[in-house]
């Protein structure tokens, strides 16, 4: 029997360190093994929207209600490029949304085959609408990716983060990491004497 998780199970648990309550989305093929993981450990409360737009939405309002980290899942392609009016607004608020969107199998990246729910350079399409966008290109570093993505995010100036995550790495098994602690997140103080500039 094995120890190892998925990728998906450490990041639902990651999630849930980061004080992630809930989570909005529209469930695909392409992000199922994060949202089977919220569902089978049910600590964090995932909310089905009816459209990309509609989950970033309510991860930002989310994010601004609760004072702490907005999460939205999308699916590939089409999907994430569904999101990216609510990303800018979003961006354009600085809330901190940590945007998950799917990607195609490993082997078929930025190859233009045609694969199905390809898009071309979606990565681009998404550093465009984030504050910062990643893809986690190994299982072991998926983790790490979060947690940066995460940091990012919450680090002011907030704002929307996404991470894009190829469906063979989301469903890759690798073992229980030691630590599952988000980053820490260093709190702009302005010095006295800046305070003191701007009573004057």
């Amino acid at each position: 029997m094995s120890d190892k998780v998925t990728v998906g199970a450490v990041i639902a648990a990651f999630l849930e360190e980061c004080g992630v309550g809930a989570a909005f989305g529209v469930i695909s093929i392409h992000n199922m093994p994060f949202l089977d993981a919220i569902g089978e450990r049910g600590k964090i409360r995932y909310v089905c929207a009816k459209g990309e737009a509609g989950a970033v939405n309510m991860a930002d309002a989310y994010a601004r209600v609760s004072q702490g980290l907005g999460v939205a899942f999308t699916s590939t392609g089409t999907a994430a490029g569904n999101a990216a009016g609510a990303m800018v607004e979003a961006q354009t608020a600085g809330t901190p949304v940590l945007h998950i969107t799917g990607q195609i199998d490993s082997p078929h990246l930025d190859k233009n085959h045609g694969f199905i729910h390809e898009a071309r350079d979606q990565l681009t399409m998404l550093k465009a609408v984030s504050k910062a966008a990643y893809r986690v290109s190994k299982a072991e570093e998926a983790l790490d990716v979060f947690k940066e993505a995460v940091q990012q995010a919450l680090t002011a100036p907030t704002g929307p983060v996404s991470v894009e995550v190829p469906i063979d790495i989301q469903q890759a098994e690798i073992e229980w990491p030691a630590d599952l602690s988000p980053l820490p997140v260093n709190a702009v103080v302005p010095s006295d004497a800046e305070l003191d500039a701007l009573a004057d």
